[in-house]
């Protein structure tokens, strides 16, 4: 049986965000139950119909990630009570078709999202406007169990990185269980 792939999109391109700390808190408790790549796309033009075609390198590299992964797991931070530009920039891209003959890469791909802001919210607000939009691009989404950490500044250790206390791990490791349990339902129809 193959090694399911999940493809982790970080909200914020920040170095050290707290959105990527805690997909890095996903990628370890997964484990080796799956492999867990977080994409890189920093360098990812913002979305402009004078520069779709040719697609531009950066975007094609991306795309293909996403074709080659079995599920995504978004992970974002709530920026004004909304997920960030950087976010939205690039799923307008991924949302559009490749060709004449290649619809877009999104549609039908397993996903599920989770966050950390500094907001009492822990996100949840950012997340409901994911879901809007995520939804409309026909994604089969795992909404339940979710993860949204309030007040991530305040669960940071010594160096300033994100130490998630007890109750922000339980509520991640059911998240974790129940998405490789989601896409494993879906694989094996």
């Amino acid at each position: 049986m193959k090694k399911i792939k999940i493809l982790a999109i970080i909200g914020s391109l920040r170095k050290h965000s707290y959105n990527r700390q805690l997909a890095l808190y996903a990628q370890k408790m997964i484990g080796d139950r799956a492999d867990f790549i977080i994409l890189e796309y920093g360098d990812v033009p913002i979305f402009n119909e004078d520069i779709e075609f040719p697609t531009p390198p950066s975007v094609a590299r991306v795309r293909d990630l996403v074709k080659s992964s079995d599920a995504l797991w978004i992970f974002t931070p709530e920026h004004n009570h909304f997920f960030p530009s950087a976010l939205k920039n690039i799923i307008d891209w991924l949302s559009r078709p490749i060709s004449e003959k290649e619809p877009d890469v999104l549609a039908g791909k397993l996903v599920t999202y989770s966050g950390a802001s500094l907001s009492q919210t822990g996100s949840i607000v950012a997340q409901d406007h994911l879901v809007s939009l995520i939804s409309f691009l026909n994604m089969t989404i795992m909404n339940r169990p979710r993860v949204a950490v309030p007040w991530a500044h305040q669960q940071l250790d010594a160096e300033g990185y994100l130490a998630l206390n007890s109750k922000s791990l339980t509520f991640l490791e059911k998240q974790v269980n129940a998405f490789l349990n989601f896409i494993n339902m879906h694989q094996s129809k």
